[in-house]
């Protein structure tokens, strides 16, 4: 059975999603990052890069939520559009988000909600870059936005992994924008609420209910999330 190493957030949120519209059995395997067990040896075994996700697949091992998604996608034959021209728009949009969306949401939330307590004494250049992270990610949607005002899905008219890894971002969107979360860019809410409301959608949120994570944001866990900047602020 291929296990699914696995923490509540973002990027293994989407590759859920693709297990669940696959319908594959699977083991999830819980990784604590707020603990620091994506650190351990045993799983830098299994990703080097110490992130979560990462699957083990009938003994290959991949990691990268969407080296994961394309792997699965590839294998399985869905979710993946057969029209060449559907087909690169599906890569385009999926490598848009990989290599756009995700990182800047991602650094954004870090300077909005971590890097104030990371850094005792707040520096001149906080300011600059949490507007510089929050400008990209208001850039990244507004590009999705317009795509999505003229198609339904990213790739087109079909349903495929580059909306997946979307969703798993988009639904999260409140950490950065706050209350108003997706309200600026109403076509990315409308994709967002159409996939949230499959069942597919609604098991891969649910997956955090059948695990105990820890939630407390204290000391620890910034050190096991950002060993490098806690070593250096110290």
């Amino acid at each position: 059975m291929l296990q699914f190493y696995f923490h509540p957030t973002p990027n293994p949120t989407k590759v859920a999603l693709l297990l669940e519209e696959l319908e594959l059995p699977f083991e999830v395997v819980a990784v604590d990052t707020f603990k620091g067990e994506q650190h351990t040896p045993e799983y830098r075994a299994i990703n080097p890069n110490g992130k979560v996700p990462a699957i083990v697949d009938e003994g290959v091992t991949v990691f990268d939520s969407h080296a994961i998604l394309l792997h699965l996608s590839a294998k399985h034959g869905k979710f993946v559009p057969s029209a060449p021209q559907e087909h690169a728009q599906m890569l385009s949009w999926l490598m848009f988000v990989g290599t756009g969306l995700s990182p800047f949401s991602g650094q954004a939330v870090h300077f909005l909600h971590h890097a104030a307590h990371l850094l005792h004494h707040a520096p001149e250049a906080l300011p600059y870059a949490t507007q510089r992270y929050v400008k990209e990610v208001d850039r990244h949607y507004r590009v999705l936005d317009a795509r999505l005002a003229t198609s339904r899905y990213l790739a087109g008219e079909t349903y495929s992994i580059a909306d997946m890894a979307l969703w798993g971002w988009a639904r999260s969107a409140g950490y950065v924008y706050g209350e108003k979360g997706l309200a600026d860019y109403p076509n990315v809410k409308r994709l967002v609420d159409e996939i949230s409301a499959r069942p597919a959608a609604v098991r891969a949120a649910a997956l955090q209910e059948r695990l105990t994570f820890k939630s407390d944001f204290d000391e620890e866990t910034r050190r096991a999330l950002f060993p490098l900047n806690t070593s250096a602020a110290a």
